[in-house]
């Protein structure tokens, strides 16, 4: 949700942070502070992007070698100079970044209140740094342990980072239920929320887990619990690269991560498939492969783009692995006291392996008795520290809020899963097996192809950039695509849009058709082709505009349809990973025309962290 960052050593600290913030924008962009010891502890900080602070900043001084920063997507408070973090304490001896929600903070507000203390702005991270200043002063404590003190007391998610004018080489971190990384330098530390303001300086990270608090102080690290016992530093090596965090020449982001995927796809497959041998190893699922073959049913928890994927996994899970499957919106699965039984396992998704809702859902299917499998993106991250077993996606950085080349992995995951347990069940014939083999092998290529279609997207999202609405629509496989499509126009370009099963259309959706309608079929050739068919027929006969995603060399819907942009044939099982590239494209030029932020559209941030 929010980023932060912090730093001590022997570099300029505004610089580190700064930086630091500029690649943590993705994460949150309403609000953006830093704070320094600089002759005083002080706070500098904007409404706005990063670089509203930068120009703020101009003729500061800024000479100090410790300090933090925070980029906020807002919870409690409107964005706004005053409820921007850090925040002061009460006397303006500490202060704090926070990424969460403190559930209880308005009791705790109430009773410093009576005691007195007056608040500035509307947050519970005001009220978090009050309550462990009130703590220190009670219990005459030093920093780090009015901070612990203070965490036995407070309900909700946290990543914090505190400083204090009194002890001035000291940085105080800790987290529960969002992340939060130590970067270890020769002589200096690193805090964020993730590895990427920290990977130009060290590749060397300590990932804090739950109810841990890390400790900067002289020069020397420590971590214990929130219980207060000792804990030794698990120092592990980063494998990231610098310029899989930078545009590489492209204008966004999201473009980059969009033309990426060919070789992201491969990322995801290398090591772990072989056509050639028959072979399909997925070693985060060794040990409990058994568990995935003899399931019962098959629970999939996912939010967003990822809960797409899922929808999709359904699909051949069912078909090859003949195992019910249910795919639940995590948000929603907690709340509605779910059966889970003996014999079933859940599958979370999730790029980033911090979503909130996803570890809630993680936590209660635990609870009871669920075997978890994680599909997650990013290494270290909580949910593959919360799961029995898993997988990465190998997809590399996801900057842009808007997720594409992680929804093309994961499905690639699922898929090498699905295929792994049909075989295993004795489900799939040996023939089918390598044929589906095979073809992933060339899904890398033929998502390239699709990807040289970019000019003739780019001319059709001229067309539609004003429009109003649209409605897009699929069958089996493709009816997720369908979904996905609508949720990256809408994300980004600030278009009002809905998927639909193509069937579905003449239950309700179809009165909505009229000349002004853009209409997108994702028509490829497959079991549903004559329905789909039929569908766009009937969207035509009401002047609909129809723009369809059809197989290549498809006369019949060339005829049909006002643009037909023609993607590679592929078994109808891994269209999807094809039939997705044209509405990644269309949506992200749509916005750029439109003049939005593709980036960073307004109100979302990547890693939804908060409930």
């Amino acid at each position: 949700m929010c980023g932060i960052v912090a730093y001590v050593g022997h570099r300029k600290a505004s610089d580190v942070i700064i930086k630091g913030l500029k690649r943590l924008e993705y994460r949150g962009y309403d609000s953006t502070g830093i704070a320094l010891l600089n002759g005083g502890l002080n706070i500098y900080k904007k409404k706005g992007k990063v670089a509203e602070l930068e120009s703020f900043l101009q003729g500061q001084n800024l000479n100090s070698q410790i300090g933090m920063g925070h980029t906020r997507w807002a919870t409690h408070g409107e964005p706004n100079d005053e409820n921007a973090h850090p925040h002061y304490s009460a006397t303006k001896k500490l202060a704090i970044i926070h990424n969460g929600i403190i559930e209880n903070y308005a009791s705790l507000k109430q009773e410093l209140i009576r005691k007195g203390h007056q608040f500035l702005s509307e947050t519970d991270t005001e009220v978090f740094i009050h309550f462990i200043e009130d703590i220190q002063e009670n219990e005459q404590c030093p920093l780090d342990e009015a901070v612990r003190l203070a965490l036995t007391k407070v309900v909700g998610a946290y990543a914090i980072v505190v400083m204090s004018f009194e002890q001035p080489d000291m940085l105080v971190a800790a987290r529960k239920g969002s992340p939060l990384v130590v970067g270890v330098g020769k002589g200096e530390y690193f805090m964020a929320s993730d590895a990427t303001p920290i990977i130009e300086y060290t590749n060397e990270v300590v990932y804090l887990n739950d109810q841990e608090i890390a400790v900067v102080d002289g020069g020397k690290l420590t971590i214990r619990n929130v219980a207060n016992l000792p804990l030794t530093p698990y120092i592990q090596t980063v494998d990231l690269e610098l310029e899989a965090i930078e545009k590489g020449g492209y204008e966004h982001f999201m473009l980059k991560e969009i033309f990426e995927q060919p070789r992201s796809i491969q990322d995801c497959m290398r090591g772990r498939l072989d056509s050639t041998t028959n072979r399909l190893t997925l070693g985060g699922l060794r040990d409990y492969l058994k568990k995935l073959v003899n399931a019962d049913r098959i629970l999939i928890v996912a939010c967003g783009t990822s809960w797409h994927a899922g929808l999709v996994a359904e699909y051949f899970f069912e078909e090859f692995c003949r195992i019910p499957v249910e795919v639940e919106y995590a948000s929603e699965f907690r709340y509605r006291n779910p059966v889970i039984r003996e014999g079933d396992v859940v599958i979370a998704i999730s790029q980033s392996g911090e979503t909130a809702d996803t570890l809630a859902a993680i936590d209660l299917a635990k609870s009871k008795g669920a075997i978890i499998f994680g599909i997650c993106n990013v290494v270290g991250s909580s949910i593959p520290r919360a799961t029995h077993a898993g997988a990465y996606t190998h997809a590399g950085p996801e900057i842009g809020v808007a997720s594409t080349k992680a929804f093309t992995a994961q499905l690639i995951v699922l898929n090498m899963i699905a295929l792994s347990v049909a075989r295993n069940r004795g489900t799939i014939t040996d023939q089918k097996y390598h044929e589906l083999l095979v073809e992933l092998e060339t899904i890398p290529s033929k998502v390239e192809k699709a990807l040289k279609l970019n000019d003739q997207i780019k001319h059709i999202a001229a067309e539609f950039q004003d429009a109003r609405n649209f409605i897009y629509l699929g069958r089996g496989y493709n009816f997720p695509v369908a979904l996905e499509g609508a949720l990256k126009l809408k994300e980004i370009s600030y278009i009002h849009a809905e998927g639909y099963p193509a069937a579905e259309m003449k239950h309700g959706p179809i009165a909505l058709i009229d000349e002004h309608m853009p209409v997108v079929f994702i028509a490829t050739k497959d079991s549903s082709y004559e329905k789909v068919v039929s569908n766009i027929q009937e969207v035509k006969a009401r002047k609909g505009r129809v723009i369809a995603i059809a197989t290549e060399g498809d006369e019949l819907i060339r005829s049909m349809a006002e643009f037909t942009i023609e993607v590679p044939a592929t078994n109808e099982v891994l269209m999807p990973l094809v039939s997705v590239i044209p509405l990644q494209l269309l949506s992200y030029h749509i916005a750029v025309m439109r003049g939005c932020n593709v980036d960073q559209p307004r109100n979302l941030a990547k890693s939804v962290t908060v409930e």
